[in-house]
């Protein structure tokens, strides 16, 4: 079984992004999103694991609510982020980083 973490860093003021609401949810055979865990940011604009239990393989998405982050101090292009992506591999690890910023983002697989 495997585990997810995160880590948002808003680039527009160059410092972590911390109280972003994030969930994990999980694509089922019906092809429903399953809601598998939530949590909000740390001080370091992480989310250390999400949840106490391993994820199966499968496809999974984490949804970054952005425009609470963001408001009221500053206009944003994107509400909220989402991130889809193939868990294939037991027993491995998946960072998602979130590089954030009013007008756009980036991400990719981090370690």
């Amino acid at each position: 079984m495997s585990s997810i973490s995160c880590h948002v860093l808003d680039t527009a003021r160059g410092r972590p992004a911390s109280g972003v609401s994030v969930s994990l949810a999980q694509l089922d055979s019906t092809g429903s999103w399953q809601l598998a865990a939530s949590a909000t940011t740390n001080t370091d604009g992480r989310v250390p694991r999400f949840g106490a239990a391993t994820l199966a393989p499968g496809t999974y998405r984490v949804c970054f609510e952005t425009a609470g982050y963001f408001s009221p101090d500053l206009a944003s292009f994107y509400p909220y982020v989402d991130v889809v992506f193939e868990l294939g591999a037991a027993n491995e690890h998946y960072h998602i980083p979130l590089l954030i910023s009013p007008y756009g983002y980036t991400t990719y697989r981090g370690s």
